[in-house]
């Protein structure tokens, strides 16, 4: 999505309470006006025009300060806060893979690595250190996520006729997938916890945007010619960021 990597911060951390995800604000070279999206854990994205200027973006967050409260409200009935714990098995669904995991504290601490053994993950070094455990985790799932997509989407993208020129791995906050200008396709590691058909339209959705950077009705009629249950799916993808376990949006 072009304009879609820069993230503007808007709020103060004395704004972002401990049980709360926090805001920001995404410039998007698509958008035509400001739009705000709460997720599930109650995060809040605000999605802008470019150059818009920052005392319109407040006033139009401070307008609907009402309508997010009582969104994030719902939001946290449905959803309640889960206490945090790292992880010792973690099962991504897209895959149908499931995977122990091992804590080994070194006397040296220092960083935190994994390696993998099967279907068992060892983490070693200054495992105390739960940002840090949190952190290999992360780039762990990259490397499976790097893995497991690329030929799906490569796959995919054989089967649509459109192209891409690479694959990148992100742990996107606010978004499962992204298609740049430059031909560049970001997947979101999170996907690994999602059921493989929602995995299929997301890629399916990115690369119908190699041919339309927009989401027109032109850009519709071409994902629902590869995926006729599109809207059902687009619905269940965006109420999905409810099924990523709490401790990967830990830090």
């Amino acid at each position: 999505m072009p304009g879609a990597a820069r993230q503007l911060k808007l709020f103060t951390d004395t704004e972002r309470p401990g049980d709360s995800p926090g805001f920001s604000v995404r410039e998007s070279g698509r958008a035509k006006r400001l739009s705000i999206k709460v997720y599930p854990r109650g995060r809040v994205e605000v999605v802008v025009p470019r150059r818009t200027r920052a005392r319109d973006v407040q006033s139009f967050v401070d307008e609907h300060r009402d309508w997010i409260d009582q969104t994030r409200a719902s939001f946290a009935a449905k959803h309640p806060p889960e206490p945090f714990a790292l992880p010792y098995r973690v099962h991504l669904a897209a895959i149908g893979r499931s995977c122990r995991v091992a804590y080994r504290q070194r006397k040296d601490g220092g960083s935190v690595r994994f390696r993998r053994h099967g279907d068992l993950l060892v983490l070693t070094g200054g495992t105390s250190d739960e940002a840090q455990c949190i952190a290999a985790l992360k780039r762990w799932l990259a490397l499976v996520a790097k893995e497991e997509f690329e030929p799906l989407l490569r796959a995919m993208s054989a089967h649509t006729g459109d192209s891409f020129k690479r694959m990148q791995v992100r742990g996107q906050k606010t978004c499962w997938g992204s298609h740049s200008s430059t031909g560049t396709i970001s997947i979101n590691y999170c996907l690994l916890f999602l059921e493989p058909a929602l995995v299929r339209y997301l890629m399916i959705h990115e690369l119908c945007h190699a041919r339309h950077m927009n989401h027109s009705r032109r850009f519709w009629r071409a994902v629902g010619l590869h995926e006729p249950d599109y809207e059902r799916l687009d619905r269940e993808l965006g109420e999905s960021w409810s099924k990523i376990p709490t401790w990967l949006c830990a830090y």
